[in-house]
C-alpha cells in the first residue's frame, strides 16, 4: 500500500478503530489466544518492533508512526529486563 487506509471493510471503506478491535478479537478467539491481550495498538507495538530489528531506523520508523519526537518512538522499542537477561546470557560471558 503506497498510500491510503490499510484496514478496509469488505466494501473498500476504511475501518474505525472500534471495527479494527472488534475483528481482532474475533480473529484472536479462533487462534485461541486470551482476547483480554489483543488490542489494536498492540499490533502498532509489533509492527515498530518487527520494523526496527529488520531496518534499525528509528528516524524512519518515527516518521512511519506519525511520532514528532524519537522520544515517543523509543518507548515502543524498549525492551523487558527478562529479555535484557536472555541477550546477556547468549553472549556467553557471565556463567
Amino acid at each position: 500500500i503506497a498510500h491510503g487506509e490499510i484496514f478496509l471493510t469488505t466494501g473498500g471503506r476504511s475501518m474505525d478503530r472500534r471495527q479494527i478491535w472488534s475483528a481482532m478479537k474475533r480473529l484472536c478467539q479462533k487462534a485461541g489466544v486470551a482476547p483480554s491481550k489483543v488490542f489494536p495498538h498492540n499490533l502498532r507495538h509489533l509492527f515498530a518492533t518487527a520494523y526496527y530489528r529488520v531496518y534499525h531506523d528509528i528516524v524512519k520508523l518515527a516518521d512511519m508512526l506519525g511520532h514528532s519526537s524519537i522520544e515517543t518512538t523509543r518507548i515502543y522499542l524498549i525492551e523487558s529486563g527478562a529479555e535484557h537477561q536472555r541477550q546477556l546470557e547468549r553472549l556467553g560471558l557471565v556463567s
